[in-house]
């Protein structure tokens, strides 16, 4: 009898232990880009040149593009975790940058009838409390993603480049 009640209560015990690990708390990672639409690609880039239109020198143009490295969804607020490269050009001086920045940000998009709105635009700390931020903005398996980035993005340089020429050509 007294091997039923310890084996009631551990059951019971053990339940709860399980029960409480499940309070819809955990969220669903969705790795890469796949979620993101061109609508919402471009709202990001559209979004973070405006924020940053004014900060920097004079410059004609400007262009952000991103390295989605993940989404995740909550009461319909689409978080994206990525890596931005912004940055501003003239024609005078072609493809080289004269301005801009190179950071990871969490960026989250809302739906609002047809179209989507950013919500809430989330930058690391400067200085030392940089990776302590980073760790609280992203999932654990992004942080990793954002560090290796850290100064390392030829692929995003080579895309900039593209639009930056494009812009050049419609100069001529």
């Amino acid at each position: 009898m007294i091997n039923v009640i310890k084996s009631s209560i551990l059951f019971f015990v053990f339940g709860v232990v399980i029960l409480a690990g499940c309070n819809g708390n955990d969220v669903t990672l969705n790795d890469g880009d796949k979620l993101i639409t061109e609508e919402m690609d471009e709202v990001i880039s559209d979004y973070i040149i405006q924020k940053y239109s004014d900060s920097y020198g004079d410059t004609e143009e400007q262009f952000e593009v991103h390295k989605v490295y993940g989404t995740s969804e909550s009461d319909e607020v689409l978080s994206v975790y990525m890596w931005s490269y912004y940055g501003g050009f003239n024609k005078s001086t072609g493809v080289r940058l004269q301005s801009g920045h190179s950071l990871p940000v969490v960026i989250m998009l809302s739906k609002k009838e047809e179209t989507y709105a950013v919500t809430d635009y989330i930058e690391p700390e400067d200085g030392s409390f940089y990776q302590s931020s980073l760790k609280k903005m992203f999932p654990e398996k992004y942080v990793k993603f954002a560090q290796q980035d850290s100064g390392n993005i030829k692929d995003l340089e080579k895309e900039m480049d593209k639009k930056v020429k494009r812009w050049l050509d419609k100069q001529e």
